[in-house]
């Protein structure tokens, strides 16, 4: 065959090496007189007939002459049946991949990941049998089920076609079609959850390792012992309303557990500059919050030792935790907790000369010394009608003044709400006044949902720190010549940019970050409403004071500063 790449290399470069550089983004130019069909009695090629054009002898492609440009969609062995027909030896289940998102992965933890977790997964046989692997392959699925989280309003089978994109109409020797609802139903219940969370766990310690690898703070805390800082928020999910579900995770609200939905409680661990996830422990949501969450939290210190180092601050609501909780968590790394109006504190120090002082937190038979700072805020004029309280473990007054540790609590806001409302987007039914929404009717199910989604959320993140980084810095404006932060990057924007990528068949993730990185999200703007507004109307006539989105500094006064 005779063709020409639309790009630099050579034809014989390209045939030497056994797979196509550049996956789908390599065009190849064929003059259309040379397009020729395979069939032997010479008729063309009909709708049903499935195979391929071929190239007949063609000579070098001059100016001015009709040319096809074919997206390069797969490399498969040829198979040739006797009346001349050229089809692909295989399915798109040995091809398709998840673009970009794979991509990352395969650079931070290792190349064919999703396919090593395949190999070590065990079917369960009272669902699948050994001959339907011709049409759901273990790695097949295992990528559709971190796409489908991506994809909230699409069916199953939708995901399935999205993800062999092209590869559908590749006229492979064997016919392809999407698997039926229930065929992947059956699927999913044969993986189980422990591959899904194999993979969630590899792509967790991944951006870990990034993080520890690369610089990515965006605010900094200590002077000559600069910490990272992270954020520790619990949140609820709800999962449909089945008999399994609801023994297994209850409902919070009510005691009869007469709510509408049952409700999975989960505790998302965010890096609060990069609002990236690195870990999530979840269970029951449990009819005590406070209850629930502890649990969750001994399961997180459990589970991911590896994230409570002495060079991290934790920065955690009042949810509070109890004194030997904290004392264990003190051991390991710092926190920065605020506290609730009646949680006794017992003052054991004059006031510090940046306004906080030291005091003894005690309960549970556990008495732990923590710094204690008090500040008020005022936003256009108007005090905040609470005075905010912080504890933490950080004693050093000179390294880690007050008036600095007040000024990053509010990131717990940017590591956990805004992260949790942009992950929690891409889930059905997602919205302020619904909430998301799992598809999964039984436990073992909405655990292996919860693991792709994590996955699938981290490893876009993760695409969208890339194209931080390769981003050009703006020329003006308040960042002009600063570099890009991944704040910057619209999860939203990249997240619809990866789909499209991924139905397109093997786009290059670097022309996907390019792509991403060229629009920028305007951040730290001081934004707030003077009312609180959970779900205001997005009714054009709806203009009503409280729903006003005002642009205000928060300023700051220690309650105990001289000054």
């Amino acid at each position: 065959m005779s063709s020409y790449p639309a790009g630099s290399r050579s034809v014989s470069s390209i045939a030497g090496d056994g797979e196509v550089p550049g996956g789908g983004s390599l065009m190849v130019a064929v003059r259309l007189g040379d397009l020729v069909s395979p069939l032997r009695n010479g008729r063309p090629l009909l709708e049903g007939d499935r195979s391929a054009l071929v190239i007949g002898g063609t000579g070098k492609i001059r100016a001015g002459e009709a040319v096809v440009f074919l997206k390069v969609v797969a490399v498969a062995p040829a198979q040739v049946r006797r009346d001349g027909r050229v089809q692909a030896q295989g399915s798109p289940c040995g091809h398709a991949t998840l673009g970009p998102l794979e991509e990352w992965l395969e650079e931070k933890a290792g190349p064919g990941v999703i396919g090593l977790v395949a190999e070590r997964a065990v079917l369960r046989p009272e669902f699948v049998k050994g001959e339907r692997e011709r049409l759901l392959a273990r790695a097949f699925m295992i990528r559709v089920l971190v796409l489908m989280t991506l994809l909230p309003d699409a069916g199953i089978r939708d995901v399935i076609i999205a993800l062999a994109g092209d590869l559908a109409g590749v006229p492979w020797a064997r016919p392809w079609a999407a698997a039926s609802e229930r065929a992947c139903g059956d699927w999913r219940n044969a993986l189980g959850p422990e591959p899904l969370e194999e993979l969630r766990d590899i792509v967790l310690r991944a951006s870990w390792a990034e993080h520890e690898d690369r610089d990515l703070r965006a605010v900094n805390i200590g002077r000559k012992r600069p910490l990272k800082a992270g954020s520790i928020d619990g949140t609820l999910i709800r999962v449909p309303d089945t008999p399994a579900n609801r023994a297994a995770f209850g409902s919070v609200g009510t005691g009869d557990d007469s709510a509408p939905f049952p409700q999975v409680r989960a505790l998302p661990l965010n890096d609060v500059s990069t609002r990236a996830l690195l870990g999530m422990p979840h269970g029951p949501a449990g009819t005590d919050k406070a209850a629930a969450e502890q649990k969750l939290l001994d399961a997180a210190m459990r589970e991911h030792p590896h994230l409570f180092t002495q060079d991290r601050l934790w920065l955690m609501d009042r949810n509070y935790h109890g004194a030997a909780r904290i004392a264990r968590l003190i051991a390991r790394t710092h926190v920065l907790i605020r506290l609730k109006g009646d949680i006794p504190l017992k003052q054991v120090s004059e006031i510090l000369p940046d306004g906080s002082y030291l005091a003894e937190l005690s309960g549970d038979g556990v008495t732990v010394t923590v710094r204690v700072i008090e500040y008020d805020v005022t936003v256009e004029g108007q005090q905040v009608p609470e005075m905010f309280c912080l504890v933490t473990d950080l004693l050093d007054w000179r390294e880690y003044p007050a008036l600095a540790l007040a000024g990053l609590y509010k990131w717990r806001w940017e590591g956990s709400e805004t992260a949790l409302r942009e992950s929690k987007a891409s889930l059905d039914g997602a919205g302020p006044g619904t909430g998301p929404m799992l598809r999964s009717g039984s436990p073992d199910l909405v655990r292996q949902e919860l693991a792709a989604w994590a996955a699938a959320t981290e490893m876009t993140r993760g695409v969208a720190r890339d194209a931080a980084l390769a981003a050009i810095p703006a020329k003006k404006g308040r960042r002009a010549g600063q570099p890009v932060r991944p704040r910057e990057i619209s999860h939203a924007r990249a997240r619809r940019a990866i789909l499209t990528a991924i139905r397109a068949g093997k786009t290059s993730c670097t022309t996907v970050t390019s792509a991403i990185g060229k629009y920028r999200t305007v951040t730290d703007r001081d934004r707030h409403r003077a009312r609180k507004a959970k779900s205001p109307s997005t009714f054009g006539h709806a203009t009503l004071k409280d729903t006003i989105i005002r642009i205000a500094p928060a300023v700051i006064t220690m309650a105990n500063n001289p000054s």
